[in-house]
């Protein structure tokens, strides 16, 4: 039975760059994989509105998973019939995984008070000042501030504050993660788990096996290229690459960003024969 390679990946820090969010040095490998019917399936912190519009702008029609794992959109009349658990919201089939924003801002109003000074969180920016924050466009920034699952916070006190805070939320029930930037409070729900369970529609439409390729370059991917065949960590100019529990050893890039993700994906299906300095081991 043939196998079908189906590629997750993070956003901001991977196949977006860390500072200027351009992909343009990874649009010649993204038509090479498109040529190829090689799905390309973003799984990332972003909001629905943030990745609706990238969609558009890099022509992606596929699934796209947002908010660390929060949630699915398929586009109606992706696969031939509707996946069950999922409701029909707009020109998308959506799949749920946890509570959604407003039950993460009442715990973070009513009971996690001692830590208000520490940070701040997104439901408190205006787009100005998100803009200032992570050099945003405004039209993007305003994008970034509509969500639906989760919140993010810029953490402002100390590491031992931010312990004994994320050790706080988790007893509240909530999920902490650390992304690139960004502290994210939210469900239990991780890119792992929403990674396999698209994986699984993609089995199950197309009568295959299928293969998951993982990209992420920070601690909120861990569970996503954990969960992956092969995972792929995106070197950083920010941190060191994550200790990821796998089987096999990650590839590693040896070039940050959107370039450190087409060396990668171009070796692996593009042109595999040719010299690399990667070690490309599959699980």
């Amino acid at each position: 039975m043939t196998t079908r390679p189906l590629i997750f990946t993070d956003m901001d820090g991977t196949l977006l760059d860390h500072f200027d969010y351009s992909f343009s040095s990874a649009i010649a490998v993204i038509e090479g994989l498109n040529e190829k019917q090689i799905p390309i399936i973003p799984n990332t912190s972003k909001t629905f509105a943030e990745m609706e519009k990238f969609q558009q702008t890099i022509g992606f029609n596929s699934p796209f998973i947002s908010e660390n794992g929060a949630v699915i959109y398929i586009p109606i009349g992706y696969f031939d019939t509707q996946p069950q658990d999922t409701f029909t919201q707009g020109y998308y089939w959506v799949k749920e995984f946890c509570e959604p924003r407003s039950h993460w801002l009442t715990l973070l109003e009513t009971e996690a008070k001692a830590f208000t000074e520490d940070y701040l969180g997104f439901s408190s920016l205006t787009a100005e000042e998100l803009c200032e924050l992570t050099d945003l466009t405004p039209e993007k920034a305003t994008l970034a501030l509509v969500r639906h699952y989760s919140e993010p916070l810029l953490w402002t006190g100390d590491d031992t504050r931010k312990q004994a805070f994320m050790a706080h939320m988790n007893s509240l029930g909530a999920n902490m993660l650390q992304g690139g930037r960004f502290l994210h409070v939210g469900g239990h729900t991780d890119k792992g788990r929403a990674m396999d369970w698209l994986a699984q529609q993609y089995a199950n439409a197309y009568q295959t096996n299928v293969q998951t390729i993982a990209l992420g370059d920070s601690g909120n991917d861990s569970a996503m290229l954990e969960a992956a065949d092969i995972a792929i960590q995106i070197k950083s100019p920010t941190h060191t690459f994550p200790k990821i529990d796998t089987t096999s050893t990650p590839i590693q890039s040896s070039q940050y960003g959107p370039k450190g993700w087409a060396e990668c994906l171009e070796a692996l299906f593009l042109n595999p024969k040719s010299s690399t300095s990667l070690k490309l081991e599959e699980a």
